[in-house]
């Protein structure tokens, strides 16, 4: 079953970041990069990412004549979607053991989402 990993950050997870040395980032970039390279290896991992900063995202709206991309303000929130792993695994406890291990665990910024099939082919 295919399972999305939401990785979030906000206030308190970016001041620890920003408070580790060059070293201790290239450590946490290392740690990204094993865990991808481990899911990859084991076929677990479908797609990982990571998101650029919010100030960069559009909002959308559609009010009937065509979309319109917006800059923000946008809903006031502390947690911010900061990247992701889409994996198919055979369980949710293995989806939830891959999510406890990064390091925004701790902060309780990881969430585990099963993804619904959808259904395809002409008649959708």
């Amino acid at each position: 079953m295919k399972y999305l990993i939401q990785i979030y950050s906000n206030p308190e997870s970016r001041a620890v970041w920003n408070a580790f040395t060059p070293e201790e980032q290239a450590e946490g970039y290392g740690f990204y990069e094993a865990i991808s390279t481990e899911l990859a290896s084991s076929g677990e991992v479908i797609a990982a990412e990571a998101l650029a900063d919010i100030s960069l995202a559009k909002r959308v709206t559609n009010g009937g004549d065509g979309a319109v991309a917006s800059d923000g303000p946008f809903a006031e929130t502390k947690e911010l979607l900061a990247g992701f792993y889409l994996v198919d695994c055979e369980s949710e406890a293995r989806a939830v053991e891959i999510a406890g291990r990064f390091p925004e665990a701790q902060f309780g910024l990881v969430e585990v989402r099963p993804v619904l099939e959808m259904a395809s082919g002409p008649d959708v």
